[in-house]
């Protein structure tokens, strides 16, 4: 029998140092009530917040979940992913973005849905920040 020598990838001791476990899956509710599925990376995601623009004119956040992990247990792997879905509203989407140095600490995404009474449109901005994000402005 020949012995096989398997490249640095396959080494499972350098492999978990470098790579995210798999992702997991939270629930939510924004300021309207609308149920929102998150689907995140552990050691990467602290909490997701959900920002929309009041009739008034002023804007209300609300953390729409928040890693129920005080710490992460592993290093963040080389891809960013996130995925928020909420059947209500038909909405869906799904962020993915490399990233090799571990820098990223808060991505935004502007959706627009339709507005309440159907004629005209709302923009919803998510925010997720990382574990190691610096503290808000």
């Amino acid at each position: 029998m020949r012995n096989i020598r398997l490249p640095f990838f396959w080494n499972t001791s350098a492999w978990r140092t470098r790579v995210a476990r798999h992702n997991r899956e939270g629930h939510g509710a924004d300021q309207r009530g609308f149920e929102y599925a998150v689907n995140y990376q552990p050691d990467w995601l602290k909490q997701v917040k959900v920002t929309r623009q009041l009739e008034t004119g002023r804007q209300s956040t609300k953390t729409l979940f928040r890693n129920p992990r005080e710490q992460p247990e592993a290093e963040p792997g080389d891809r960013v992913r996130t995925r928020i879905f909420s059947a209500d509203q038909r909405l869906d989407f799904e962020v993915s973005l490399a990233d090799p140095r571990a820098s990223v600490r808060r991505i935004r995404i502007s959706y627009s849905l339709p507005g309440p009474d159907g004629a005209r449109e709302e923009e919803v901005e998510f925010t997720l920040e990382s574990e190691s994000a610096p503290p808000a402005d």
